[in-house]
């Protein structure tokens, strides 16, 4: 959970005039909120401990030194709206692949490779906390025993839904079906755009990056990854 939006607001919090980006006349308002303490260097190397501070008034700090006023009619509730659109953009952190998994693993013979393409998925980058997103492949071979098919998906969104970069993600997938279902093989293909490239930097608005992640059978026959790539990668459109 992130802060509390029904915390009432306490004592007001000044910023001191040598930290970059202070203003000394404009106050934060705090709430006694149960977090971990969170101390921010200032200039001298001092610390101010924001523990207190509720995540509406750091939103609504952050509006006023971009320029804008969280005061006015279009914004009085966007510090709320954003507490409650990063709690569930960053839920992943409480939750584990056993959890999306639950009971919905079978005992079943078949030893052939399953595919679950084109899962959507949204995440966020952890260097700019901007959105990147796109869609995931993700494949494995049994070994005695086969998931139900939507906690491919699920296991996507376990580490999605965190600050992340595409790189450790689909590592993170791979790896979780890896130890859940101890098959004989996996193989995750994540095709991502990032808002980072795209809407500030470099500005490349067509540039995607592709990353993989194999274990096992996917690793060691290269039939078996061929094949991967190329049912992963078929673009001939819906059945």
């Amino acid at each position: 959970m992130i802060g509390s939006a029904d915390a009432p607001l306490g004592r007001s919090l000044r910023y001191p005039a040598d930290v970059p980006g202070s203003v000394d006349d404009r106050s934060v308002d705090t709430a006694s909120v149960d977090t971990a303490s969170v101390d921010i260097a200032s200039a001298d190397h001092t610390s101010v401990d924001l523990s207190g501070v509720s995540y509406e008034a750091l939103v609504a700090e952050m509006i006023r030194r971009s320029g804008d006023d969280p005061e006015r009619e279009g914004m009085l509730k966007t510090p709320e709206r954003v507490r409650k659109s990063m709690e569930f953009l960053t839920s992943g952190y409480h939750m584990t692949p056993d959890d999306a998994i639950g009971d919905a693993l079978f005992t079943e013979s078949h030893q052939n490779m399953v595919l679950v393409r084109d899962i959507e998925l949204y995440s966020l980058c952890e260097h700019h906390l901007l959105p990147f997103f796109g869609k995931a492949h993700v494949a494995y071979i049994p070994d005695g025993r086969i998931m139900g098919l939507s906690k491919a998906a699920r296991i996507v969104d376990v580490f999605a839904r965190r600050f992340q970069v595409q790189e450790r993600l689909t590592e993170q997938i791979a790896q979780a079906v890896w130890d859940t279902i101890q098959p004989q093989g996996v193989a995750v293909v994540v095709e991502a755009y990032h808002l980072c490239m795209m809407m500030r930097g470099v500005q490349k608005q067509n540039s995607k990056t592709i990353t993989s992640a194999m274990r096992g059978a996917f690793l060691e026959d290269h039939r078996t990854r061929e094949e991967f790539l190329r049912l992963a990668t078929d673009n001939s459109g819906p059945l």
